[in-house]
């Protein structure tokens, strides 16, 4: 085989890796092209690199108005009660209901207002499972535990901050994959 022959098998070879790349990154229903509103960092055209640090923020508030605590000995706020919930959720302009909620929450210290929590988000792409604090007398940040659908492969964080005394919450998601 000669030199030229050889040198055209290897640019063949390097095109045909680069389209397959290019053609991976671009499918339908990768990540990126499930969610147009994702941002990528930096005014490069997006990477592999890039493409893998996406990110995605979702606002609701959720109307608290099923909250049923179910108190201990003597109807005491005591170590161990239970909170449950199943709650609409609504856009982040608060205009229509979007979602729903449901999940609960176990009393770790009364004397401190602190809740350990376990909820499902369920919204129109999936659902979005959290775990962590809640707080009494403030706001809190909670551990994104999994997800189905469209956030089946995400994780991160959900800020959960208080409206209207504690009648609305804003839900605060922040994702990546």
């Amino acid at each position: 085989m000669s030199t030229s022959t050889a040198r055209l098998g290897a640019t063949i070879l390097a095109t045909a890796a680069l389209v397959a790349l290019a053609l991976l990154v671009a499918a339908p229903g990768q990540a990126g092209a499930r969610r147009p509103e994702r941002s990528v960092s930096g005014t490069a055209p997006p990477t592999a690199e890039t493409l893998a640090s996406e990110s995605t923020t979702i606002r609701v508030v959720e109307h608290a108005i099923t909250d049923t605590e179910n108190p201990g000995v003597d109807g005491a706020d005591v170590k161990g009660n239970i909170l449950t919930f199943n709650n609409p959720v609504f856009n982040a302009a608060n205009t229509r209901q979007v979602a729903h909620d449901e999940g609960f929450c176990t009393r770790v210290q009364p004397q401190l207002g602190i809740w350990e929590c376990l909820w499902t988000t369920f919204l129109h792409g999936g659902q979005i499972t959290v775990q962590g604090p809640y707080y009494d007398t403030r706001n809190s940040t909670l551990s994104i535990t999994g997800g189905t659908g469209d956030y089946q492969d995400d994780r991160g964080q959900m800020l959960l901050k208080s409206r209207d005394g504690g009648k609305e919450y804003d839900f605060v998601f922040e994702l990546s994959s």
